[in-house]
């Protein structure tokens, strides 16, 4: 039952949402809950700091945390290097395990083509220094200079 109609005051029409209110919470979700339950941000604080700092949008357009969340939507998700463009695919009724929490969205190819990319440069890329070498990395660097020359 999508909703019921009856007369209201001045004899008009009037429309009042369904009683059910899983009924429409299955179909839309806020879009900080949404990123917490797909389990892209660990707490739906950190998901919600993601959202008002620009680090979401929904089919192109940076949004409120408050924002709901359809079935279709395109979102943009980037977190910290790693950046994601899904499909929305359905609404978590709950917060389950990461296997079911891939069943309500699809990563587009060239997105998983890029976090891939990505991935392989880090992978070449040499490691970052931790600061000021300690002792035993200092004698090592030394032992490595003393053979070069």
């Amino acid at each position: 039952m999508e909703g019921r109609d009856y007369t209201g005051a001045y004899n008009r029409r009037v429309s009042q949402p369904s009683d059910d209110p899983r009924q429409t919470a299955a179909q839309s979700l806020r879009i900080d809950k949404w990123l917490w339950c797909a389990r892209f941000f660990k707490s739906r604080s950190l998901a919600q700091e993601a959202v008002e700092g620009g680090h979401v949008q929904v089919n192109g357009e940076r949004v409120k945390a408050s924002r709901q969340v359809r079935a279709g939507d395109m979102l943009r998700i980037t977190r910290e290097r790693e950046r994601y463009e899904v499909e929305v695919t359905g609404i978590p009724a709950r917060r389950g395990p990461a296997s079911e929490a891939r069943g309500h969205y699809r990563e587009t190819p060239e997105s998983e083509a890029a976090r891939a990319h990505a991935r392989e440069l880090d992978r070449l890329s040499a490691p970052v220094s931790s600061g000021r070498p300690d002792k035993r990395e200092r004698r090592d660097l030394l032992r490595v200079l003393k053979r070069r020359e």
